[in-house]
Order: C-alpha cells, then structure tokens, then sequence
C-alpha cells in the first residue's frame, strides 16, 4: 500500500468499485453486453447510441500534456465540483471525518463535505493591505486537531483573487505528509501570473491539483475538469466515480479546445484578459462608492462598496449580473465582478456612473 493510500477510508482500500461494459478488455465488433439500443437515434445527432469511455485515452492524453503529467496522474470529472465530491467520497467515512477550508472561499468544498456528513473547520483567511491570504500556520494546526484528511486551497482565491505560492502549498503538505491530502484548486491558474503547484506534485505525494476547462478555455457547459494527484490516488478516486462520467459531446468538444491553434488563442485571450482585468481594478477603484478593489490573479474582481445593495439594484434593473457574495465571512459589504469584453465593461462602468437608464 502506497503511503497516500493510507490517507484513504480503510473500508474503500480494497474498493472495486463498479465494472462496466467498458472494461471488458477488447474492442468488441459486436456489442451485446451493455444493453445499449441496436438503433442509433438519427435526430439526436452520431456517436450517442454506445456508452461512452468512462476515461477516453485520448481526451486523458490531451489533459496530461497540457498539464506536464502522466496520464495515470489524470482523473477526468465533470467540471472540478465532481473531484471534490470524489475526493470527500474517498477520504471520509460517511458522518464522519473533517475537511479544512479558508473562508471567503469557493462553496463547494464545505456543501459537499456537509452532504457528506463531514465536519467543516474553517480557519479564515486573513485581510490586509496587500490584500487577503491564507494562514497556512494556523491550518496545518487546524488539520491537526481535527484529525482532518483534506485541506482546501483555492489559488487564485475564489472570490478574493489570491495566490498560494507553489512553494508554500509544497511546505504545508510536507507537514501534513501521512496525516491529509492538500487540496489546490487552480480553476482559474491560466489568468494567473504565478506559476502552479503542479509542479510539486512528484516531491508532494499527498497534494491533488484540480483543473478545469470551465473558465480560460471557455467549456464552462461541457463540464470537463480533472484531478491531478499521484497515480495511486487517481486508481482510486476512479472507483469512487459513476460509470460513464464523461457525455460524447463534452469529451468531443474538449479535445477540439486542446489542439495546438485552440490552446494558443486560449492563451492569447486570457493574457488579453488579465489586461483589461487590471484596467477595469483602475477604472472601478476611481469611482465615487467602491472602498476597496481587491487585487486579483483570477478573471474576476471583488469590490468592497458604500452601498452594496444600491449597486446590486440598479445593475439588475440594467439587467447586469454580478456575484452577491455579502453572505461569505468578511465580505458583508461587498461583491465579485467578472472581467467581460470591452463593451460589458463599459456597461458596467456606465452604470456604476449612473448612465444608461433604470
């Protein structure tokens, strides 16, 4: 047993989990064992009549060389919400266990470790004039008294626009070696100017990197992400998950966005955007009512405001949607505003100044 695998709940060790008809072994010229319809359905569109390859080959190709891994270092989900959720499935007993989590933070890590009965340690992230930062110190001890087996980070922050350099992330899962899995999540690392923690991955064999193609490669309805963690973790995260995870038409339209020329104009436009990011931190810092614009690696902006509410009303009425995130732990006056094109912009900036109408 690998020394991750100890981090595992010791009734799923010797899981199988479930056998489908696609670990059969060959590739049948004749398909009878799944049950499948002998007739394709001509107004759904080709390639939908078969169950699909619950980890196609090539689309685990293409993640592992966008990401520098190895395949067996590739679990592909549905979008990272689905790896968290396997995560909490495969180091938690059902009602029992801890997790860790940094608040203001991206929700999914404390609704699916709810659901799953586990408890929720937070340990906030602390607000200063560089803006907000997670304490690791204080949830290396956190994760300690809770005996708790996973650790959340989320870099850049979501919805503060943080960092977690990869070093740091590496020295708190050293501490944390036997004891948790350190858990980053790099769901919008491509706008970010700092390196990954990728790249700890091979010295950190308790550290799991999640990704997806939801944000900077513009997929956000294929639902494809993935888990990036040592091979004998991502075997068994694999047994955790459903059958079929990946729909035809998401594993279709993910591998057409990791071509060369697909990869290249993603990466020309998330440069363009963290541009017009620090643009608009400017423009909005200026306008008469927002205290505070958080600086930001991710593709978004948090905003502290005089009149939270009053904001939020009229860019309804204008029909602008931004994120009310007044609910989260020390943002109770504030909310996180996506960097659009240059015209939604503007409509917000207009708005803002009180133009365009009600």
């Amino acid at each position: 047993m690998s020394a991750v695998e100890t981090l595992l709940r010791a009734d799923l060790r010797g899981f199988a989990g479930y056998a489908s008809a696609a670990g059969r072994g060959f590739e049948p010229r004749i398909r009878l064992d799944a049950n499948e319809s002998p007739w394709a359905n001509a107004d759904a569109g080709k390639g939908l009549r078969c169950y699909p390859e619950p980890q196609p080959d090539a689309l685990l190709e293409a993640l592992a060389r966008l990401y520098g891994v190895a395949t067996d270092q590739v679990l592909a989900c549905r979008g990272s919400d689905e790896g968290i959720d396997l995560l909490l499935r495969a180091a938690c007993s059902p009602g029992a266990g801890a997790v860790v989590v940094a608040p203001p933070v991206f929700g999914m890590y404390a609704v699916c470790a709810r659901l799953h009965g586990a408890q929720v340690v937070d340990v906030p992230l602390r607000d200063d004039d560089l803006g907000f930062a997670p304490d690791l110190d204080a949830m290396t001890r956190a994760a300690r008294d809770a005996c708790a087996r996973l650790v959340f980070l989320c870099s850049p922050g979501n919805p503060t626009g943080d960092v977690v350099a990869p070093e740091a992330v590496a020295a708190l899962a050293e501490r944390l070696r036997g004891e948790a899995l350190v858990v980053v999540d790099e769901a919008y690392a491509e706008f970010a100017a700092a390196p990954s923690s990728i790249g700890q991955l091979e010295r950190c064999p308790n550290l799991v990197v999640l990704r997806t193609l939801s944000k900077a490669h513009a997929l956000a309805g294929a639902r494809i992400g993935c888990v990036l963690a040592a091979p004998a973790l991502v075997a068994a995260l694999r047994r955790c998950q459903a059958p079929y995870p990946l729909p035809v038409p998401s594993v279709a339209a993910a591998l057409r966005a990791l071509t060369p020329g697909a990869l290249a104009r993603t990466r020309r436009r998330a440069a363009r955007l963290a541009q017009a990011r620090e643009r608009l931190a400017r423009q909005l810092a200026a306008r008469p009512g927002v205290r505070r614009v958080y600086p930001s690696q991710g593709n978004f902006l948090l905003l502290r405001l005089a009149d939270a509410q009053g904001v939020l009303d009229r860019l309804r009425a204008l029909g602008i949607a931004v994120r009310d995130v007044r609910t989260m732990p020390q943002l109770g006056d504030a909310l996180r505003v996506t960097v659009g094109t240059p015209a939604q912009n503007a409509a917000l900036l207009a708005a803002l100044d009180g133009e365009g109408g009600a």
